[in-house]
């Protein structure tokens, strides 16, 4: 698995890439804010069958993403990913926190 920084991270999501963003957090984390287009899939026993359902291209590029450099989920995540035969994954290893302290924009989820 590949890593990715946030400057590329973010050139990617401003030209409109085609790929998929995906945050590995607990709902409430993701909620309270979370990246630009990112969808929501919990790294937990349910996680192997959910990002089959959600992303059913394993030859698609996705990149992961949890809290920062500190939360091992992403990682995890991504080489479960990588297990089941997805090829082009990338982690956001500094995650949300790094996202943020850079002052970019994230969405808040109305709970």
């Amino acid at each position: 698995m590949q890593t990715i920084q946030r400057n590329e991270l973010k050139k990617m999501i401003e030209r409109g890439a085609e790929f998929d963003l995906v945050e590995v957090l607990a709902p409430k984390a993701y909620e309270h804010a979370h990246l630009p287009g990112a969808i929501n899939i919990p790294f937990d026993d349910q996680f192997e069958h959910k990002i089959q359902l959600a992303i059913d291209n394993k030859s698609r590029t996705v990149v992961v993403y949890c809290t920062d450099l500190d939360c091992d989920a992403s990682p995890k995540a991504g080489q479960a990913m990588e297990q089941l035969g997805y090829t082009h994954v990338y982690d956001y290893q500094a995650g949300k926190a790094d996202w943020m302290r850079a002052g970019l924009d994230v969405v808040h989820s109305n709970s």
